[in-house]
């Protein structure tokens, strides 16, 4: 179970830290609307490719709109996209592995090996290959992303609840009569919560990355959508005349990932009981 006390936040100022940049990320991107941003959408031909300036603080791009409001209005299509096919991901994966966890068997073995043969394809290229099926668009990059990520999630979850359905306490809860449903949901949900906050963030660090990469390919968002991906891939045809586009997409994917990253190898120190002791010695 995780402790909810707060008081490791004054001491683990790294995680303070990966807290703050991710918050900061999430904040603007949920409330660009309101927090005075250009209109992202906005088409100025004349002010095309214009170097940073007072009015539009990171350029223009090749069709007059602000650099600044396409990677903030950017940080919400990445966002939404990422965590819409980790949280399905999630769900689905998860499910798949407690219940493989739990029935063992002939159901985990023809389960796990169909989970297998998933994980054995290159992410980006079963991403771009399910994408090839239903179409490019931003759902369409999350259910792709959700698709890639599913076996990772039940490999994932599936190892602790293994360990844990051996246990004292749920062989005692099997013994007494409790309901299979009961039993995954208070025994040994809750004592793996720690590996699904960890893993959840780490995977949406790179679920950032492919969806960046599958807009950059065409795949994810369609233009005139604000995306990070499609917004280093416009940019890179005008690198000599501007790079400014290209180079503060590039920055903001390269942050948003790294936040998360950053966050989950927090949680991963303190949630671990054998890392947190070391941390905790260490202070």
């Amino acid at each position: 179970m995780i402790n909810l006390n707060l008081e490791f936040l004054k001491r683990d100022k790294l995680l303070s830290f990966s807290l703050i940049i991710v918050f900061i990320q999430i904040f603007i991107a949920l409330f660009a609307p309101v927090l005075g941003f250009q209109d992202p959408y906005k088409i100025v031909v004349m002010e095309r490719l214009k170097n940073p300036n007072f009015v539009n603080f990171f350029g223009t791009d090749h069709l007059g709109r602000d650099v600044l409001a396409r990677v903030v209005y950017g940080y919400r299509t990445s966002l939404i996209t990422s965590s819409l096919a980790v949280i399905i991901s999630l769900i689905i994966g998860g499910t798949i592995g407690l219940l493989a966890a739990y029935y063992k068997g002939l159901f985990d073995r023809i389960i796990m090996r169909f989970m297998d043969i998933l994980f054995a394809f290159p992410i980006l290229l079963l991403a771009i290959g399910i994408i090839a099926v239903i179409g490019p668009s931003i759902w369409s990059a999350s259910i792709a992303i959700a698709i890639v990520y599913t076996p990772i999630f039940s490999r994932l979850i599936r190892g602790p609840a293994l360990v844990i359905c051996q246990t004292e306490y749920v062989e005692s809860a099997i013994s007494i009569g409790a309901s299979d449903l009961r039993i995954i949901v208070y025994h040994i949900l809750p004592n793996i919560t720690s590996v699904i906050l960890v893993q959840s963030s780490l995977l949406l660090s790179a679920a950032i990355l492919v969806e960046a990469s599958l807009s950059f390919l065409g795949l994810g968002a369609q233009p005139p959508i604000p995306s990070l991906g499609l917004s280093l891939s416009e940019g890179r045809n005008f690198l000599l005349l501007s790079p400014w586009p290209a180079i503060f997409s590039g920055l903001a994917i390269l942050f948003l990932s790294f936040g998360f990253n950053l966050l989950g190898d927090c949680l991963r120190d303190r949630l671990d009981p054998k890392l947190k002791s070391e941390f905790d010695s260490s202070l």
